[in-house]
């Protein structure tokens, strides 16, 4: 398991399976999940859903669904017609937010702009294992560090830095700079193959 995992998991208290990740992911994707007890109607409604969630089997799925909706991860909504409507919890969308973390990258334009990004951060100790899976997952990214908590990249990333900030909750402790010109910029043009 990845720092960033272990991170994720010990924030939220509760430890969820592979399955029950995937169910946070297609909610939060927008798919709302409409459940019955009736096995014939249940079926209608897994055929109906993303290929991901047809990989489920039923009684792992339920099993998954009780475990989320223990942990508040999920709310559930009872309809007259004796469906269940599954939606995510605010807590739901933030641990959603953090399993899209390992898909996150970051495209190489055809032509770089000649600007640097510079993220700096100055996160306290009490929230080490946040600052921890930062520093991972910008090195992850291909950031290149030049001081202890400050790293540069070539490309646009503003959106992708985003979305790791609010992910562990980091936002008042982390600055991007867009900066023309550095000292050591013929060094990174070698590293990063722009020479």
């Amino acid at each position: 398991m990845t720092k960033m995992k272990k991170h994720a998991e010990k924030r939220a208290g509760i430890t969820i399976g592979p399955q029950a990740q995937k169910l946070l992911l297609l909610l939060q994707t927008g798919i709302t999940l409409s459940l019955t007890s009736r096995p014939d109607s249940f079926f209608r409604v897994i055929r109906e859903t993303s290929k991901e969630l047809k990989k489920i089997n039923q009684r792992t799925l339920q099993r998954a669904i009780r475990a989320l909706y223990r942990s508040k991860l999920i709310g559930c909504e009872e309809h007259d017609d004796g469906t269940i409507t599954l939606t995510l919890s605010e807590n739901g969308e933030k641990r959603a937010l953090r399993y899209h973390l390992g898909n996150l990258c970051i495209k190489k334009p055809a032509q770089w702009d000649s600007w640097w990004r510079v993220v700096v951060f100055d996160v306290p100790e009490r929230l080490r294992l946040g600052r921890e899976a930062l520093v991972d997952k910008l090195k992850q990214l291909g950031f290149s560090p030049i001081q202890k908590s400050v790293f540069v990249f070539p490309y646009e990333c503003k959106n992708e830095l985003d979305f790791i900030i609010e992910a562990f909750d980091l936002r008042p402790y982390v600055r991007l700079m867009r900066v023309k010109e550095i000292d050591i910029e013929l060094e990174l043009k070698e590293k990063f193959g722009l020479v």
